[in-house]
């Protein structure tokens, strides 16, 4: 999968959650909140849209953009990234990480001890 930058997340987020957009409602869907103007909102479209993320569609006489990553497909791409940066591709060292690292509520071991114990059984 194409590597998706941070900022241009923010872009997929807007059209994943919102559907096929036009540019001027991704403007003021990402650029007010992340202090972005119209250019740079429309420099990441641009981006995205060589990158494959998204495709641009005439419909009802305006350009809209649709996302060609779903971001279940953006998710799996960025997790295992992590995964295979920071912790050689497995995942016990990144849960030792941050049950060191941080305080785990006892509602999370719990669900910790269900997704195992799921995987256990062949769940």
């Amino acid at each position: 999968m194409t590597r998706i930058s941070a900022a241009e997340s923010q872009v997929m987020e807007a059209v994943w959650s919102s559907g096929p957009l036009a540019a001027d409602e991704i403007v003021a869907a990402v650029g007010a909140p992340q202090g972005w103007g119209e250019a740079t909102v429309k420099t990441l479209i641009n981006r995205l849209l060589k990158k494959k993320a998204l495709a641009s569609e005439r419909s009802e006489g305006r350009t809209r953009y649709r996302p060609l990553v779903s971001r279940a497909e953006y998710v799996q791409g960025e997790s295992q990234g992590l995964l295979d940066r920071l912790f050689g591709g497995e995942l016990a060292p990144l849960v030792a990480h941050y049950a060191r690292h941080r305080n785990l509520s006892s509602e999370e071991v719990a669900r910790l001890k269900r997704l195992i114990a799921d995987l256990d059984n062949g769940d």
